[in-house]
């Protein structure tokens, strides 16, 4: 088990680093490849850390928790959309709620990170090349993704789930650690308002990522947020939402009007 982060000082630009103990340690050159770590390292408390993760693309799958399905059938197979990787925001950093949006909503996340090319894989091949795991919020616009504004409906996600700052991730990125039955819970100002484990997950994430890879080619660094359990609800500028998932950490950003 290993536990990367990106980060940067007051000095030096954005950096991977290990994190252990409480102190950070820069990488040269990335993870999923060859590196080389440095003896010493820094304070956590010194460094700001940034997204877990630099992707090349984001992808996420839609109704894939039991619970999350109210009343609804089960999707056949996995539910894949993109988000644009400018939505990607890091840990303590704002989410932004745009000008024109009215209903705007958490979804916390198991996030995967994708550690090799993969191209038509298998489920085991596809399970090998998953790196590791952060937390993340698929924050979503209800009414731009199902017309629960009337008109505001859109005929794909871009923006309702694509928007600037739409896809928190951090604080770090675990690996090594078995993410079939975590614990995974969202608060909205302290409250708990979503808490499941992993283990209620329609379509593991050795099939998601099977999936995508028949079509589309995954490669080192690419995230897959894999689904949000329960209900959510609309989030306001002032607030703080968490999400917290067992043996990976706490990721926490305050609302913000754009």
């Amino acid at each position: 088990m290993a536990t990367y982060v990106r980060f940067q000082t007051k000095t030096a630009g954005p950096s991977w680093g290990l994190l252990e103990g409480g102190k950070v340690r820069a990488i040269s050159g990335d993870p999923f490849g060859e590196h080389k770590v440095a003896k010493t390292g820094v304070d956590l408390k010194l460094v700001k850390l940034l997204a877990p993760v630099a992707p090349p693309k984001i992808f996420a799958v839609g109704l894939n928790y039991r619970s999350h399905l109210n009343g609804r059938p089960a999707p056949p197979t996995p539910e894949i959309f993109y988000k644009p990787i400018t939505s990607l925001t890091g840990p303590g950093a704002p989410i932004v709620i745009p000008k024109s949006a009215a209903n705007v909503h958490y979804e916390g996340e198991l996030v995967l990170v994708i550690g090799k090319t993969l191209k038509r894989a298998t489920p085991k091949q596809a399970k090998a090349g998953i790196f590791g795991v952060t937390c993340g919020n698929d924050v979503s616009e209800r009414g731009w993704q199902h017309g629960a504004e009337g008109a505001s409906k859109d005929l794909q996600w871009w923006r309702a789930k694509g928007a600037d700052t739409f896809a928190p991730c951090g604080p770090v990125l675990v690996t090594g650690i078995d993410y079939g039955n975590l614990r995974l819970v969202t608060r909205l100002n302290g409250e708990t308002v979503q808490e499941q484990t992993t283990a209620d997950l329609l379509f593991d994430p050795a099939s998601i990522i099977s999936t995508i890879s028949q079509e589309v080619t995954l490669q080192p660094g690419d995230l897959v947020f894999t689904g949000t359990p329960g209900t959510t609800r609309p989030m306001k500028p002032g607030d703080v939402v968490e999400v917290e998932i067992e043996g990976i950490g706490l990721l926490r950003n305050k609302v913000k009007a754009g």
